[in-house]
């Protein structure tokens, strides 16, 4: 029986400390709000190369002494800003894509204005997107590109390169929403006919606002995003990596741009309601968007734990369209947690750039190949055949050989970070408005491979043994480098948490069990 003196010490000691804890934490406070205050995004360098309305197309500084030949252009969703793909130096798809040789463009749409409420799909796609498009293609040199499109821009750039697929090299897509047959999650459902006429949204608002879209996705996942976030925030305040990184999504998720009235029509009818992109369906200003155009490569990147769009809302795309050469990558993250976690960064982006970099060499002109005097003057180049070659020279065609052999075996590709074992995306980071405290705890788990105390027979027991662990939470808890109840027993639960995609409630009660089996054996 314990002392009752001794538990009323214990009791007093304990809150003490936790008295201590806050005042700690307080005292941290000002600190993180001024971290909070100044915190930068969207900082590699860039120009702008063209604008037409409110958008503006950017072009970013090369990282690398050589390039591929084939430019990329990002085109990104209608909704929130593209800074998201260049939140920080680290973190940033612009600055990987740029760090392995490539070119690359970027879409800013801006936010439309009440004047621009009538702007229909078809101005976005055969208007903007196609002259974005030209931009890249006369500055490059190439008459096709390759096309990465984030989200709702992914599904415009499936639009696009039906429409256009002369233009189009490569086509490359993020989390995009292609396919709504039932499949497509929560907002799928939210958007159905029967509960949601957006019709009645635009006539209220004229353009959707930026709010009303937030407090929908917010909504998917209200305890997480209202609550567990910020109680994570506090528990980690102190640690300024953390709060910088919250500070950065926080800024990205209260920085909303609402749609266009007609878009968001368009879209949520003939895209969510009527699943006429998939059915191959959809007309745009009377052109038919005929996927059967789309024979170029296509990469379908999808996160397994994006509830925005889940997985079934984009894979079967590659089953509908002609193209001989379709890849699915699926990445164990969410939605956002592809372009912000380290370990997307370590893992997804180094294979997303070897997928385009081997599809976007451009072989030269072989000697003895004609060209024209226009060709021959575009390049800045002497006529041919007229004067052997000096001894020792190599006449004009022989130079563009070797410089072709130069490209292709010199393509630069920075490495793949080895750090992979910092903490990984929030809890449920499934949504617009989660991901909120990505990855910055460490490797806090305090896993050892010792043998417990228990005679080393606890150390071998299945993560399956517990109440509601079944193998998939197994697989997903083991990629946190915890593979038994032993060493679940002795982990943190937030650092756990932010190295998987499983709620923190779930992970708190099977750590008690864990303790409970421990405490037993």
């Amino acid at each position: 029986m314990m002392n009752p003196f001794t538990a009323t010490l214990d009791l007093q000691r304990q809150t003490w400390e936790s008295a201590a804890e806050v005042v700690k934490k307080s005292g941290a406070a000002p600190d993180a709000n001024e971290t909070i205050s100044e915190v930068d995004v969207g900082e590699t360098p860039h120009e702008v190369v063209y604008e037409e309305n409110k958008l503006q197309l950017y072009h970013y500084e090369s990282q690398t002494e050589e390039q591929h030949d084939v430019p990329i252009l990002i085109v990104y969703a209608l909704i929130n800003r593209p800074y998201i793909l260049d939140l920080q130096p680290d973190r940033s798809v612009v600055r990987t894509l740029l760090e392995n040789g490539f070119d690359v463009y970027l879409i800013d749409w801006d936010e439309p204005s009440q004047l621009d409420r009538s702007l229909q799909l078809h101005d976005y796609v055969d208007r903007y997107v196609d002259n974005c498009v030209d931009v890249v293609r006369d500055r490059s040199g190439q008459d096709s590109i390759n096309l990465l499109g984030y989200c709702m821009g992914g599904t415009m750039s499936v639009m696009y390169t039906a429409l256009h697929p002369e233009k189009v090299r490569n086509l490359g897509l993020m989390a995009a929403g292609l396919c709504f047959a039932g499949s497509g999650g929560l907002l799928e459902m939210w958007g159905d006919e029967e509960y949601f006429d957006p019709e009645a949204v635009t006539d209220t608002f004229g353009n959707v606002p930026a709010d009303f879209l937030d407090v929908g996705f917010a909504l998917m996942d209200p305890v997480e995003n209202y609550l567990t976030k910020y109680v994570r925030f506090y528990d980690n305040v102190e640690d300024e990596d953390f709060v910088e990184n919250f500070a950065r999504m926080e800024e990205w998720l209260g920085d909303g741009i609402d749609v266009a009235g007609e878009t968001f029509e368009e879209f949520i009818e003939d895209i969510y309601q009527e699943n006429k992109l998939y059915n191959n369906e959809l007309h745009l200003d009377g052109k038919h968007v005929d996927l059967e155009e789309i024979d170029m490569p296509v990469l379908n990147i999808v996160a397994e734990y994006d509830h925005l769009i889940p997985p079934e809302a984009s894979k079967p795309f590659n089953e509908v369209v002609p193209s001989d050469d379709t890849e699915i990558k699926e990445f164990r993250t969410g939605h956002i947690g592809m372009s912000v976690s380290s370990r997307s960064h370590a893992e997804l982006w180094p294979d997303v750039c070897e997928w385009f970099e081997e599809r976007s060499q451009v072989e030269d002109d072989l000697p003895g190949e004609d060209r024209s005097d226009e060709e021959i003057e575009e390049r800045g180049e002497a006529e041919v055949g007229d004067e052997p070659a000096e001894p020792g020279e190599m006449n004009v065609d022989e130079e563009i050989v070797e410089d072709a052999k130069e490209q292709s075996s010199s393509s630069p590709r920075s490495q793949a970070r080895e750090d992979v074992t910092e903490g990984e995306a929030a809890a449920d980071e499934d949504d617009a408005d989660a991901a909120l405290a990505e990855d910055v705890a460490g490797d806090e788990t305090g896993t050892d491979d010792e043998p417990s105390s228990n005679g080393g027979e606890l150390a071998g027991t299945d993560l399956q043994e517990l109440d509601g662990v079944g193998p998939t939470y197994a697989d997903e808890i083991s990629e946190a480098g915890i593979d038994t109840v032993e060493q679940l027993a002795d982990a943190d639960v937030v650092a756990v948490a932010e190295e998987t995609d499983v709620p923190v409630g779930r992970l708190e009660d099977w750590i008690d069990q864990a303790q409970a089996y421990r405490d037993e054996n």
